[in-house]
């Protein structure tokens, strides 16, 4: 595609400052670097993409709310972290980590432990344990 080409459509990134980097051919044949501030064709994926993502939030809220799962599946959730990421962050295996989300489970850990949750998820303590929906 050549620089004259480069799209600049609209994009649900559009506020970020960044705009993507893309390369394409000038006037000389030549590859250049060009900033692109959207393609129509990607921002409906982008779109897609944050209404899936704004569901599974939701889903977390409500879940929370029904006392079925504890607040550390609506942070990660919020915080676009999957069960892996947020173990890495915690230092801890996988498995433990799920177990946490269990409302019963979730009263019983330590201070130290909440406070390290509270941390990765840039909260207060307080905010994750008063945490209701």
């Amino acid at each position: 595609m050549k620089k004259s080409e480069v799209p600049q459509d609209d994009s649900p990134l559009k506020n970020i400052k960044s705009n993507e980097l893309v390369y394409a051919l000038d006037d000389d044949g030549k590859f250049v670097s060009v900033q692109s501030t959207g393609w129509e064709a990607k921002s409906i994926v982008q779109y897609e993409n944050l209404d899936v993502l704004d569901q599974r939030i939701q889903q977390a809220l409500n879940d929370v709310k029904a006392g079925k799962v504890s607040p550390i599946v609506y942070f990660m959730e919020l915080n676009r972290m999957d069960w892996q990421t947020l173990a890495a962050y915690m230092g801890k295996w996988t498995f433990l980590v799920k177990r946490h989300s269990k409302p019963s489970v979730f009263q019983s850990l330590s201070a130290k432990v909440l406070a390290k949750y509270a941390k990765t998820f840039g909260i207060t303590v307080a905010e994750l344990q008063n945490f209701k929906g």
